[in-house]
């Protein structure tokens, strides 16, 4: 989206004009059949390091390290006017994804983030307008996407936003915070919202006594303002219906979508026997995942795959933040 927002190498980039052309034939093979093609758009923050920014420091809204992982770098703090242009470019990535074909963007302000690090306590210790309403850099984005909509989209198209709902770190984003972000995008021109979870079953991982599916409480709280979106560890039909038994309108699948690219044909052909729920490193050549994503899949993402290498398989993030939620501390 922008230089300094990378986040890792072989990311898809929509930071120049340049990159229309490549994201158009992305848009358009996905909707050969009829599906909705919608892009996450972000800017990593401090969720990045030196070496992928090519020498450069990584920013964010304060100049604090990020806890986990423990090797994170410390960035720079943002000067007002980076955050400026960070929010125009936010802009200009809609135009482009519109003009590329695509049907909606999802601002990605779940994973730490620098959407999330702006409404993050531990992360965002500004003093000034960006740190003492720490929705506002959220709301000023989420404007900036919608014009970029209303001036260029000449058809219908979507404007989604991805939350995570709590932070391990402390002080962190707790739940209770998340809920007044909910009724806020409930109340925005936000057309969804999307949780982003290792287990669309969690209930809290700071308050235990908390018994109710955080998923269940979003609902609660967007009270049909907005679509839900659920995720985390759906693998089989029943896991989906599942989801939406805990108040989601749509159920995302990530990972089993990798393992089984196929997964919605066979499930609706009645074929479910033949589903793909452990995946071969050798079959990832085959299943075309990129040797970019192969790299992440066998490192930070190896023990969510359900490789057919891995001892230990079986785990549902229950009562834990997974890797691609921004954190390696393991939860009891």
């Amino acid at each position: 989206m922008i230089a300094s927002g990378k986040g890792f190498e072989g990311e898809l980039s929509i930071a120049q004009d340049s990159d229309i052309a490549g994201l158009s034939r992305l848009a358009n093979a996905m909707k050969r059949n009829g599906t909705k093609a919608v892009l996450q758009i972000f800017h990593a923050g401090r969720k990045s390091n030196n070496q992928i920014l090519r020498g450069a420091q990584p920013v964010s809204a304060s100049a604090v390290a990020a806890a986990y992982p423990e090797d994170s770098q410390e960035p720079r703090a943002l000067t007002a006017a980076e955050i400026d242009e960070i929010i125009v470019a936010f802009g200009a990535a809609t135009r482009r994804a519109i003009q590329a074909g695509f049907d909606g963007v999802e601002l990605h302000g779940a994973n730490t983030y620098l959407l999330q690090q702006f409404f993050s306590p531990n992360s965002n210790r500004r003093t000034d307008k960006w740190g003492q309403d720490r929705m506002v850099f959220a709301k000023a984005v989420i404007a900036q996407a919608q014009q970029a909509v209303t001036q260029y989209a000449d058809r219908p198209f979507l404007l989604g936003y991805r939350i995570s709902p709590e932070e391990i770190e402390t002080p962190g984003i707790r739940l209770a915070d998340s809920l007044r972000f909910v009724d806020m995008l409930g109340d925005s021109v936000v057309d969804y919202v999307h949780v982003s979870m290792g287990s669309a079953h969690r209930t809290s991982l700071n308050d235990k006594s908390d018994h109710t599916p955080i998923l269940t409480q979003i609902k609660t709280q967007l009270a049909g303002r907005k679509p839900l979106i659920g995720v985390g560890s759906v693998e089989t039909p029943a896991d989906a219906e599942g989801v939406m038994d805990l108040g989601a309108d749509i159920v995302a699948m990530g990972r089993e979508m990798i393992r089984e690219p196929q997964w919605v044909e066979k499930v609706a052909r009645g074929d479910e026997a033949s589903l793909r729920f452990k995946l071969s490193p050798d079959e990832m050549d085959g299943l075309r995942i990129p040797r970019a994503m192969q790299g992440y899949l066998k490192g930070a993402f190896y023990p969510v795959m359900h490789f057919t290498d891995d001892p230990e398989t079986v785990q549902t993030y229950q009562n834990q933040a997974a890797p691609m939620e921004g954190f390696e501390k393991k939860m009891s």
